[in-house]
């Protein structure tokens, strides 16, 4: 194969990779909260009846049959290879964020917790599920490969222009609204 071809080729990838990131972008501009339903909706293979509402939200409820559901979903459409971050802090930082906890003390305490500032690569998922909790993954700091564990509904993609920043949203919006 020559250069010119190998060139042409690249260049076609990267077109295909700019289209698909300018489709994802205009989905999650135009997204809603009735759009976000619609699509978890079709993830819990929930028929929609328009006439019975309350019958629709209990469908929707966070429980360990539809948190399966979800599990398989992400599991085909995630890609691990994108970035995610705190969507909010984490628990543990309320304390020092919004209550009297000491800068000094927060700021050590973050090199051995995971904070909402860090940003993390997915490993997987882990074996533990609740509807406590939701999804939990395993996640890598990226400043220092510390591991941790955490719920998927507390991260939110780095790249709002990745496939995943969607999904995320999706999933934490029914995790949060539906528990």
């Amino acid at each position: 194969m020559g250069k010119k071809s190998k060139k042409k080729k690249t260049k076609e990838k990267k077109k295909k990779k700019t289209a698909k990131k300018k489709i994802v972008t205009e989905i999650v501009e135009e997204s809603n909260v009735d759009e976000q339903i619609e699509r978890v909706q079709a993830i819990l293979g929930i028929a929609i009846d328009e006439e019975n509402e309350e019958e629709n939200e209990e469908e929707m409820e966070v429980n360990d049959r539809n948190l399966e559901k979800y599990l398989v979903y992400l599991t085909e459409n995630i890609d691990f290879s994108g970035l995610v971050t705190g969507m909010d802090d984490f628990r543990w930082e309320e304390y020092y964020i919004f209550g009297p906890g000491d800068d000094k003390e927060y700021e050590e305490l973050k090199k051995t917790h995971p904070s909402c500032t860090d940003k993390y690569k997915i490993l997987g998922f882990d074996e533990d599920d609740d509807v406590d909790d939701g999804i939990l993954v395993n996640v890598e700091r990226i400043s220092d490969k510390k591991q941790f564990t955490l719920p998927l509904a507390d991260l939110e993609a780095v790249d709002r222009n990745s496939s995943n920043y969607q999904i995320l949203a999706d999933y934490s919006m029914w995790y949060w609204n539906y528990r």
